[in-house]
């Protein structure tokens, strides 16, 4: 019954979301799409190479001895953050994806397991340790870290952040900390798969289907296209990005008239 309450709850809500609207659709081929950032790059990877693009030309990083690339962070296309996790590893970039920093967490004094890296700004770095099951800040000049959270007794699905916030998605709940440590809320939600975040704006994905978190209630979105395998995703500015192996499927938001 609560479970058919829930359903009914998030179809009222979805009425209330804003509406999505397909501007434009680009064919692409690549194993991952990242996301545009705030100067028009486009970031991919293919064959473990992360490549960006824009019209001063193209530039490439690969290094085959850290595995595959698990994540990349590209909120500061200055300072971009990409993490390793088959060995434990994050590499800080610039802006043509040349080596700024390398930093192996196997070699600092406290050794830990990591599994989820983002950037958190004034050359810090939001990290979930895996051994502890705890949110951590680490200031990677000084070589100090923050407990951000208690430990949480569940595995991580996925992670996204800010420079202020970090969203933690789990198999029964988002949970939301800021950088001064502590847990600003938790959020129910069963079996999401992805979270990402902009602004503060947060969406979720679960069975192809995508949530909005808005008064810390998660609502549906509404979007005037057929159906689109959601392989990956990201929100930028009014934009959404959604792609699906084959193309680049954007969205901007059409607001509500007042």
């Amino acid at each position: 019954m609560k479970r058919i309450a829930f359903i009914l709850l998030l179809c009222l809500q979805s009425a209330a979301s804003q509406t999505y609207v397909k501007t434009n659709q680009s064919p692409l081929s690549v194993s991952q799409f990242i996301g545009y950032d705030s100067y028009d790059s486009i970031y991919t990877i293919t064959d473990m190479v992360l490549r960006k693009e824009n019209t001063s030309g193209v530039f490439l990083f690969t290094d085959f001895q850290l595995g595959n690339i698990t994540s990349v962070d590209i909120i500061n296309p200055f300072n971009v953050v990409v993490f390793y996790a088959d060995t434990n590893t994050a590499i800080l970039l610039d802006n043509k994806l040349s080596l700024i920093e390398q930093i192996n967490f196997n070699l600092l004094a406290e050794v830990a397991n990591i599994s989820s890296v983002s950037n958190a700004g004034g050359n810090k770095l939001w990290l979930f340790n895996a051994d502890s099951q705890q949110l951590e800040l680490y200031n990677y000049r000084n070589n100090t870290k923050n407990i951000i959270s208690l430990p949480i007794a569940e595995i991580l699905t996925d992670q996204t952040s800010d420079f202020n916030y970090n969203y933690i998605l789990t198999p029964t709940s988002i949970k939301v900390y800021t950088v001064f440590g502590g847990l600003v809320k938790s959020i129910p939600f069963q079996g999401g798969q992805k979270i990402i975040t902009h602004k503060g704006r947060v969406f979720v994905v679960k069975d192809n289907v995508m949530y909005e978190i808005i008064e810390d209630s998660l609502k549906l979105l509404s979007i005037k296209t057929t159906q689109i395998s959601i392989q990956d995703l990201q929100v930028f500015e009014d934009f959404l990005y959604i792609y699906d192996r084959k193309n680049v499927h954007s969205f901007v938001v059409q607001k509500p008239k007042k």
